[in-house]
């Protein structure tokens, strides 16, 4: 065999392993739907990676970003998710996880910008953020969760819903990890207390760094104490260095209400 066909064959054996544990992934997370009484549903995918008799576990919300949006209960894993369902993570940090799919046309985050062009929350969640609030409370009920170990994540669109979330809510969350999204300034003493990482790309040209930045210095102002993460030769897929790194993972399991 030639030097350039065995180059060949290695590339293909690394792109079909990698294609069968991307899939061996995604079929560790159930298919499921939340209706509530009014008819109004949100479908999202579930991971248990262990279950032990009166053990409780934390709980991952992760929302996913604009591209993935739609109705197939799919599209919501293609980014960051599946590192939550590695056999690495899950032995380490056995959890649950529900990945909700926001329809199409519709966002988590629900925000106006005023006279100054300055974003902020409307009175009103969003639907898909009211049903996902909805679902969170369920799954307390339903699922073997540990109250004081509930965390949220997301990227673009989902960092803004991450914000959103942890603003409405602020005594829910233990711990948020927004990738790439934007926040209410002015919500910042309300969340000051809550374990907050940060991560964004310098050369994100869907969202600019400075929405991240300014969600930082406002945290600061507020008397909280934000991790930022700021890659330097990033555009907008700064969620593929987030949820590989293993010290934020461990960062985040070890967040607990006080």
């Amino acid at each position: 065999m030639t030097k350039s066909k065995f180059y060949l064959v290695a590339i293909l054996v690394l792109f079909t392993s990698f294609g069968l544990l991307n899939a061996q992934s995604s079929s560790l997370f159930s298919y499921e739907e939340y209706i509530n009484t009014e008819g109004d549903s949100l479908k999202y995918r579930q991971l248990i990676s262990d279950f032990a008799i009166e053990t409780k576990y934390p709980l991952v919300v992760f929302l996913h970003g604009s591209g993935e949006r739609g109705n197939d209960n799919e599209a919501q894993l293609k980014w960051g998710v599946k590192n939550f369902a590695t056999s690495e993570i899950m032995s380490h940090y056995p959890c649950i996880v529900i990945a909700p799919q926001c329809p199409e046309g519709m966002s988590w985050g629900n925000f106006y910008r005023d006279s100054t062009k300055t974003k902020l929350l409307k009175p009103e969640p969003s639907k898909p953020m009211k049903l996902l609030i909805e679902l969170i409370d369920k799954t307390i009920k339903n699922l073997p969760v540990d109250t004081n170990r509930i965390y949220i994540t997301g990227l673009s669109m989902g960092g803004a819903g991450t914000f959103d979330a942890i603003s409405r809510h602020p005594d829910l969350f233990a711990a948020a990890v927004p990738v790439c999204g934007l926040g209410d300034t002015t919500k910042a003493s309300e969340i000051s207390h809550i374990p907050i990482w940060i991560f964004q790309g310098a050369k994100d040209s869907s969202v600019n760094a400075v929405l991240s930045q300014q969600m930082v210095n406002a945290l600061t102002h507020a008397g909280a104490y934000p991790g930022y993460t700021q890659y330097p030769e990033t555009g907008h897929f700064s969620w593929i260095a987030t949820y590989s790194d293993k010290m934020m993972m461990n960062w985040l399991f070890n967040q607990r209400n006080k």
